[in-house]
């Protein structure tokens, strides 16, 4: 049984295009196109039960969030992919997830991980943030990237969560347990969003 994407939009609290850019990254098994994308119901069904992020356990009162789109080509000299998908492996994911943003280095290494979101799910998550490179660019416009990051883990399957990755280091798979597969709203404009990992107390109240 299926739902158009509309349907799949409304139910999930985003607009048609990100659905179909969820769509597009290959994490829902089972979508088809039948004269028109349609999402499968009982996918849409596990992603509206899926928790929040519990950020209050990772010890920061801040995490940056890198909002990724599905994957695109692009020519450069140390990737060819841009964007998260399946279809990419573990070093093409870890290339087209580690930069060149706009951001600020310092806000988002201080954070210690960075989830990765698609529609608001994590999808994967980079650890390895101590050190970064600047393209040059001077001011608010320059672009970073962190040469030392690690793909902790990410997912093939949004609807069954299971790490792809097997990370060595015990808190790299502490952190990808905690944040894959959950949902982590952020607002931005940008590839990068900031979150506060502890509620505001008009949110802990209830207001």
């Amino acid at each position: 049984m299926f739902v158009t994407t509309g349907q799949a939009g409304t139910a999930l609290g985003c607009s048609i295009p990100t659905v179909k850019k969820l769509m597009a990254t290959g994490v829902v098994p089972g979508v088809r196109e039948q004269g028109r994308q349609v999402f499968p119901l009982a996918a849409l069904q596990r992603l509206q039960a899926r928790p929040a992020a519990d950020l209050t356990a990772l010890g920061t009162g801040e995490v940056a969030v890198l909002r990724s789109d599905a994957p695109a080509r692009v020519e450069e000299l140390d990737r060819q992919w841009i964007g998260f998908g399946t279809g990419l492996d573990q070093a093409q994911l870890l290339a087209a997830l580690s930069g060149w943003w706009r951001c600020d280095p310092a806000r988002v290494a201080a954070g210690t991980v960075l989830p990765v979101t698609v529609a608001g799910f994590v999808v994967a998550v980079l650890t390895g943030l101590a050190g970064w490179e600047s393209d040059g660019t001077v001011g608010t416009a320059g672009r970073y990237r962190f040469p030392k990051a690690r793909l902790a883990g990410y997912l093939t399957d949004l609807t069954a969560p299971a790490n792809a990755a097997d990370p060595t280091d015990a808190e790299d798979a502490r952190l990808a347990g905690l944040l894959l597969g959950t949902r982590l709203p952020s607002v931005s404009g940008g590839p990068i969003a900031y979150v506060p990992t502890r509620p505001t107390t008009a949110t802990a109240e209830g207001e």
